[in-house]
């Protein structure tokens, strides 16, 4: 049976054909899919972790029980993940365990776009990247062989394009593997110091024997044609080579990124004039291919920063791709949050009072954007917490009165939590807003410990962030409801007033989620605006202006009423027929 799949659905599929049991993973785009999919396998008992540190500790609980488990996350949870990453390593295995990590070259919807192979290389395991979905079934379950083979964590590597571009997959049945016997073991599994000392020769001699390994690995392929050229490449960047070029010049292509092979890179290369490589983000690749002696070239005709497509590959090298049909351009569509959003209130409010706000991950990192341009800082998961501790210890009183932080709910039980505990233990007068939208909005909607819900829906235990709030040591926790804009003034300057660390959860459920009914869209009485454009100024995509006077979007308007706060003149209220 052959089906038609996203590289992700295909990693999900090649999890169940290779007998995964357990996979923990943290929603990030463009990963998400993979345990979504995962979870619509009932042989496989999934679950979103609070963050990937947890989900990769969990992949590894299991793994030392014996059974086969994955996580999976984008490439900068990886950067969270690295902890136990890099300790694995040394422990190596019992049952196979796979990390899956989505890159996001051109930050589609990351912070940044960094290489996901350093990791592997620094951390001295191996690494597989498949080219269409595929290969990303087969490569998964090839992953779980080689982990149980070479008693070691495997990283597999995607990148936006494969997790979210279809190819056909041929589907085959689950291969069972019971659970291996767990016997103690203190000089693998115990990593104090004796113990990882003895390790680390382990490590080193595991990594020469997957180079060796590499040499002759079928992923490994080399393509010939009558031709002197040579490009070396792995993962998309094979597509567009295969789309520029055809059969028309030699190919070695690349399943395994880390580590990668000498012998067949330089027997690849002896006998042609030119050799290319061409990979998208960073030149490990490339610098490899100089370090064993084989003069390639790489980064000289191609940039290290975004994404590739054929267009880029056939203008490096001067060719010209068929003439598509002459498109219109396509207007500009930044992201905005959505009509009804809940975050749009409360930054309202925030801008209105003239507050510096340091923001988070989330879909409330769209504040950042005109008109409420509320944001003042976004780094990573968790950041906005410690940081505004930071700025405030620098800042002093000056600072405190008039700096929050802003952090989502499932942002707060991710990375968020322990900023607040140093909030609370090293004593500044921080004002931490938690925007509680019941849901993790940006990735899709999946569930989290303050929803009550597990992955597949059912009730589970829901963290109560009012208690949890107070047990860190936080005083001063007080609720609002983000459309009421008057609730929200009075509560940002009563704590921004505060003389103690305190909290405001924002609460409203995202407009979006099917248990939200949204109320009748509401209209403008033409007669009685003035063209004030105040109810621009929230930046709601339901709002706009038409021969001099706002209309409301009946199509788009939830009914959420914020717009009618600020209309002096009553002129938005009715409701649309």
């Amino acid at each position: 049976m052959k089906k038609l799949m996203i590289g992700n659905e295909a990693l999900a599929r090649g999890l169940y054909e290779a007998g995964v049991e357990v996979v923990s993973s943290y929603p990030g785009t463009p990963s998400t899919e993979i345990t979504e999919f995962a979870a619509k396998y009932d042989e496989i008992k999934c679950e979103w972790a609070p963050n990937e540190k947890v989900a990769c500790e969990v992949a590894f609980g299991a793994s030392l029980r014996g059974v086969r488990s994955a996580c999976a996350m984008k490439h900068v949870g990886l950067n969270v993940a690295a902890d136990p990453l890099f300790t694995l390593s040394y422990t190596g295995v019992n049952g196979g365990l796979v990390v899956c990590v989505a890159d996001d070259p051109a930050m589609h919807s990351s912070q940044n776009e960094q290489d996901s192979r350093h990791y592997a290389i620094a951390a001295k395991v191996p690494m597989l990247e498949p080219a269409d979905s595929a290969e990303a079934k087969d490569f998964m379950k090839l992953a779980f062989d080689l982990s149980e083979q070479f008693d070691t964590p495997m990283l597999m590597r995607i990148c936006t394009r494969i997790a979210h571009c279809q190819s056909i997959v041929e589907l085959s049945e689950r291969e069972e593997h019971p659970a291996g016997t767990y016997e103690r073991n203190p000089k693998k599994f115990i990593m104090a110091p004796a113990n990882a000392i003895a390790r680390h020769p382990f490590v080193e001699e595991r990594l020469q024997k997957l180079v060796d390994y590499a040499e002759t690995a079928p992923i490994n392929r080399v393509e010939k044609a009558e031709s002197k050229m040579g490009i070396i490449c792995a993962g998309a960047c094979y597509q567009y080579v295969k789309e520029v070029f055809g059969d028309t010049v030699n190919v070695l292509k690349l399943g395994m990124v880390h580590p990668l092979p000498t012998k067949l890179i330089r027997d690849f290369a002896a006998d042609l004039e030119e050799v290319y490589v061409i990979e998208e983000l960073d030149g490990i690749i490339q610098q490899h291919c100089e370090h064993i002696g084989v003069k390639v070239k790489g980064k000289e005709l191609f940039s290290p920063l975004g994404e590739y497509n054929q267009t880029t590959v056939a203008a490096a090298f001067g060719k010209k791709l068929p003439k598509a049909a002459d498109q219109p351009a396509l207007p500009v569509r930044p992201p905005v949050m959505c009509a009804g959003c809940p975050h749009r209130g409360l930054y309202y409010s925030l801008v209105k009072n003239k507050v510096t706000v340091l923001g988070d991950i989330g879909c409330y990192t769209l504040g950042m954007a005109a008109p409420l341009n509320a944001l003042d800082s976004t780094l990573c998961m968790g950041a906005s917490v410690s940081g505004l501790h930071g700025f405030n210890k620098a800042g002093g009183e000056e600072s405190e009165s008039k700096t929050v932080c802003v952090i989502g709910d499932s942002t707060f039980m991710h990375s968020g939590m322990t900023g607040l505990v140093n909030i609370a233990y090293n004593g500044t007068n921080s004002t931490v807003i938690i925007l509680d939208n019941s849901i993790t909005g940006m990735t899709g909607h999946q569930q989290n410990p303050t929803t009550g819900y597990n992955i597949k829906g059912d009730p589970a235990a829901k963290v109560d962030l009012e208690t949890l709030c107070h047990a860190i040591g936080i005083n001063r926790v007080r609720v609002v409801d983000p459309y009421d804009l008057a609730a929200c003034d009075i509560a940002i300057k009563e704590e921004l007033a505060a003389k103690e660390p305190s909290v405001i959860i924002s609460r409203r459920p995202c407009a979006l989620l099917k248990t939200v009914k949204a109320l009748p869209p509401l209209k403008v009485d033409p007669e009685k605006c003035r063209s004030c454009k105040m109810c621009m100024k929230m930046g709601c995509p339901a709002i706009s202006m038409k021969e001099g006077k706002a209309v409301i979007d009946h199509t788009l308007c939830v009914g959420c009423g914020v717009c009618t706060q600020l209309c002096k003149f009553d002129a938005i209220g009715g409701k649309e027929a």
